[in-house]
């Protein structure tokens, strides 16, 4: 490992809420695909699964935001615990409901449930921000890092979820999914140590933080990227089933996330550049 990602696991606890987050956030690759991988081989319905996908792409967007801030508020461990289980709650509902072909309306309503799962990446990022608060450097260093753990998710899951799904049975990879999720937010939850300490809202309520500007350009920016990526899912798994290797899709979904996992050490690497160069020229001024 590169000294500066070494240097920010100086911390204690540092590797085990990593490794915890690393698990929790296997769900945010595999459940997707894995519902699409489970309707397109139980129905043949492509339509079907890429709106179900869909739905809870939306279902996160719209809850994800309102876990985030009953979290801030109240605690990881006090919110995490209780909304994980709705949602193992809910996909287990939605294998249910596969298995017993069930109407399709059942499958829109326990998939919009699913998605009350918690971003574990966001929760990540608050304990190394409450670790290294004003350690820019540092602080920077373990968001490149999250970067690249993302990433690693996003190259694994698909193998794993798709691999499953089509080796073993149409329900494997959620359901695998749900497995990670549970033993990475009740790992996570059960480390205090590192837990950021809540800030109960006081006074009276503030204006919405999407009036701001430039998170409306951001918000539209992300939305445009979800498109592509919820697209991608669904039209490599048809296409992969259309040549008859299946479960080579999940291969294509790994290449494709490798190459934006390069792109986080490249980043930081060209940061510690830059910064080598603005000493440089700094020492060269202040000390001729």
């Amino acid at each position: 490992m590169p000294s500066p990602y070494r240097a920010i696991f100086a911390a204690p606890g540092t590797a085990s809420f990593s490794v915890a987050g690393f698990i929790g956030r296997m769900p945010l690759s595999m459940m997707g695909i894995g519902i699409v991988t489970m309707i397109s081989q139980v129905t043949g319905r492509y339509g079907l699964a890429g709106a179900l996908s869909a739905t809870l792409a939306m279902s996160a967007a719209v809850l994800g935001p309102l876990v985030s801030r009953l979290v801030d508020r109240h605690g990881q461990r006090r919110v995490l615990r209780p909304v994980t289980l709705v949602s193992l709650v809910a996909a287990a509902g939605l294998l249910l409901c596969v298995q017993q072909k069930a109407p399709d309306w059942t499958l829109f309503v326990f998939t919009a449930v699913i998605g009350i799962v918690p971003s574990l990446g966001a929760m990540i990022r608050a304990r190394w921000a409450e670790i290294y608060r004003g350690e820019e450097r540092r602080l920077h260093t373990a968001y490149s890092w999250e970067s690249i753990v993302d990433e690693v998710c996003f190259i694994f899951g698909p193998i794993l979820s798709i691999g499953l799904s089509t080796a073993w049975f149409p329900e494997a990879g959620p359901l695998f999914a749900a497995a990670f999720l549970a033993v990475g937010v009740f790992w996570l939850t059960s480390l205090r140590a590192t837990e950021p300490v809540p800030h109960p809202q006081q006074g009276a309520r503030g204006t919405s933080a999407l009036r701001s500007p430039g998170l409306q350009v951001l918000t539209l920016a992300f939305v445009a990227t979800g498109a592509i990526f919820g697209s991608v899912d669904v039209v490599t798994v048809a296409f992969a089933e259309e040549q008859g290797h299946k479960a080579a899709a999940s291969l294509v979904l790994a290449v494709y996330a490798l190459g934006s996992g390069l792109a986080a050490p490249s980043s930081d690497c060209s940061t510690s550049r830059a910064s080598r160069r603005a000493g440089g020229s700094w020492a060269s001024v202040r000390w001729p």
